[in-house]
């Protein structure tokens, strides 16, 4: 491929071997053909890397890059930091893109100097890669965006989003001491801007993958990366957030009674539920979701078993339980 890339497609990877090509195989299908992918091996110990390199070999538009093991944020970043497109997008190694994502959102990004950052709807595939009935319509809970993102990621999860290259130039990068929350400290820096737009594509674009080596939870470590993002948020735009507060801790609160419900710990999940209730109770009157989260602590094997029927499992893990929540 001739001359510089118009997006780079950063796909971190830890141990996916299993996975991975499928990924870079739904790159090498995509419309849009004027890509890098840049494949960051983030300290993987199994065979990660021989398959990135069986696509490098084959097709030069992909570039394995190696490096020690730091996470997520760590892999993402060193992943920008060699991307010459002037548009970045996330895949991680265990996801898939639509043949149409990179056409239909570089095209948005193109024609709208004002929309910083695009994704799509999405849907959930189980470990063998059969779609599940789990959809996320993307579409935001407040018109505002600042707002909207206290209380819940519309964009999803981390394969969705594409954005201007120059957003991180402005804005700086991922937050690598966040262990969780990391996604929606970036978009809510984005947007206390108050310059950039986020455009939502209604088309299922993306597909996130719940496999049972994913990342396991901890919630008491996702309660404090959550409130420092909320803290960090207030003392960026105090004028703007302080109102949103309550609204932003009941809805925290009600996303790790889910996480709680599922991990089995109904005593946390209660005790959540109490705190998102004394933060803001209208959100079970306003937010169908969270109506769903007050009714499954009181049902929450039938919540396990349906979810986990529904990914092929008799049961569903707490790793698998994380991923899912935390697209919601």
């Amino acid at each position: 491929m001739q001359g510089e890339p118009k997006v780079s497609i950063v796909v971190p990877a830890y141990n996916v071997n299993k996975y991975l090509k499928y990924a870079l195989a739904s790159l090498e299908e995509q419309t849009f053909p004027n890509f890098e992918a840049l494949i960051v091996d983030d300290g993987s110990t199994d065979n990660t890397a021989a398959v990135a390199k069986e696509f490098c070999r084959r097709d030069s538009r992909f570039k394995l890059l190696q490096k020690s093991n730091g996470g997520l944020s760590s892999a993402r970043n060193y992943g920008i930091r060699h991307a010459r497109g002037e548009y970045i997008a996330l895949l991680d190694g265990d996801d898939v893109y639509h043949k149409d994502k990179l056409a239909t959102h570089i095209a948005r990004l193109y024609s709208c100097a004002d929309v910083g950052v695009v994704y799509s709807a999405s849907r959930t595939i189980r470990d063998d890669g059969k779609p599940t009935f789990i959809t996320l319509s993307g579409k935001p809970v407040h018109p505002n965006p600042l707002s909207a993102l206290l209380c819940k990621n519309f964009i999803g999860h981390g394969s969705n989003a594409v954005f201007r290259r120059c957003l991180i130039d402005e804005i700086g990068e991922f937050n690598e001491s966040l262990r969780s929350w990391e996604d929606i400290d970036l978009w809510l820096r984005i947007a206390a801007t108050q310059k950039w737009r986020f455009y939502r594509e209604k088309r299922i674009l993306s597909y996130y993958r719940v496999r049972p080596s994913g990342l396991s939870f901890n919630v008491s470590q996702m309660q404090a990366c959550g409130e420092q993002v909320l803290k960090d948020a207030y003392l960026r735009s105090p004028e703007l957030v302080k109102s949103m507060l309550p609204t932003a801790y009941a809805y925290m609160y009600r996303y790790l009674a889910r996480l709680s419900v599922q991990g089995g710990d109904m005593e946390a999940a209660r005790q959540f539920i109490r705190q998102a209730l004394a933060s803001d109770k209208s959100i079970f009157l306003n937010d169908i979701r969270s109506l769903l989260t007050l009714v499954s602590v009181s049902l929450s094997p039938v919540t396990k078993v349906i979810v986990g029927r529904s990914l092929g499992r008799g049961k569903f893990s707490n790793s698998e339980v994380a991923q899912v929540q935390g697209k919601n």
